[in-house]
């Protein structure tokens, strides 16, 4: 089964339009489908319009947040409640081509695990959108080692068992491939069309680059220290007791050969402070290794994550064994 999901802002406009090109195009595909339209909180009628739209089509399905969450929360519900085995998200404003969801799913017949929408030809403001999209999509591909053109396309296509484990937050539905990615998932890119905006406002700014880019500080931390955070926060406390023991040699050797008492210098402050806070780091680092020891431990995950096995019985869950060695 497909399961398309779509989240929904004030885009009435737009909206029967888009249930018209989409159920046709599903219909044709000959495969098994359902449709998820998530209302994040619209206040233009789009809730009455949507309800309409699910009783003429049994097959869309709709749920209606209470207040606007966004639509990382939006693309969130949408996976949460999605049946098929292929989940394709896309906006609702139209800019998307339903007609592309067959490229995708070409592409994830042919074996891949993630088919990501391009929009080669963007129907953007060049300053605002295209020029800035460009930048911040060579530096996400740079430091999540996940090269892709287009992270900001919603039309994107994904087999169901990459992403069923995968929680968003904040921005983070545009790094869906990068969690993807660290499960192994084979991804490949396909050029999409992409359409001009006809109804309604984008809800998109500069400001929302900014909280991108500080969700990609989340997923680099993620990436490279969620099984050993004591590296990094332990690698920038010894970097401070190297500043701090060097400050220190220093204000001795004006002290001993240079003529100045500690008092004259701020390096003996300095050393207390770098000192100080590197006591701080690995501290810190220590209550991070807690953590993600409980993270792990109290949901029974695993520090990996596995394909596939043959002749192997899944491993008995440590909490099992703990109550039987105690009984």
């Amino acid at each position: 089964m497909i399961t398309v999901t779509i989240p929904v802002f004030n885009e009435h406009d737009n909206l029967r339009q888009l249930f018209d090109e989409l159920v046709g195009e599903l219909k044709a595909l000959g495969r098994d489908w359902e449709v998820i339209f998530i209302n994040d909180g619209s206040t233009d009628g789009s809730e009455a319009l949507l309800d309409e739209l699910a009783d003429k089509e049994t097959r869309v399905r709709v749920l209606h947040f209470r207040r606007n969450h966004g639509q990382t929360a939006a693309m969130m519900a949408g996976f949460d409640y999605a049946r098929g085995d292929i989940i394709i998200p896309m906006d609702g404003d139209l800019q998307n081509d339903p007609r592309d969801i067959r490229r995708l799913l070409a592409a994830i017949d042919a074996g891949h695990d993630v088919a990501s929408g391009w929009r080669v030809k963007r129907k953007d403001n060049l300053l605002s959108r295209r020029v800035v999209s460009v930048l911040a999509n060579r530096f996400v591909s740079y430091i999540a080692k996940v090269k892709l053109h287009d992270y900001g396309c919603t039309l994107k296509a994904y087999k169901r068992d990459i992403i069923k484990d995968v929680r968003l937050y904040g921005e983070m539905h545009r790094f869906i491939p990068i969690y993807a990615s660290w499960h192994g998932a084979s991804i490949c890119e396909i050029p999409v069309n992409h359409r001009a905006r006809k109804h309604g406002v984008s809800n998109y700014g500069l400001e929302r680059t900014f909280k991108v880019l500080l969700d990609l500080i989340v997923v680099a931390f993620l990436d490279r220290f969620m099984g050993k955070p004591i590296h990094l926060f332990g690698g920038l406390g010894f970097l401070s007791f190297l500043i701090s023991f060097i400050a220190f040699l220093v204000s001795v050797y004006y002290k001993l050969w240079g003529g100045k008492s500690f008092i004259e210098t701020p390096l003996p402050m300095l050393a207390g402070m770098t000192f100080m806070t590197g006591v701080m780091f690995v501290l810190m680092g220590l209550v991070a290794e807690l953590v993600i020891r409980t993270y792990f431990e109290s949901q029974q995950k695993t520090t990996y994550s596995l394909k596939a096995a043959k002749n192997l019985d899944p491993p008995e869950p440590l909490v099992s064994k703990a109550s039987s060695r105690s009984a």
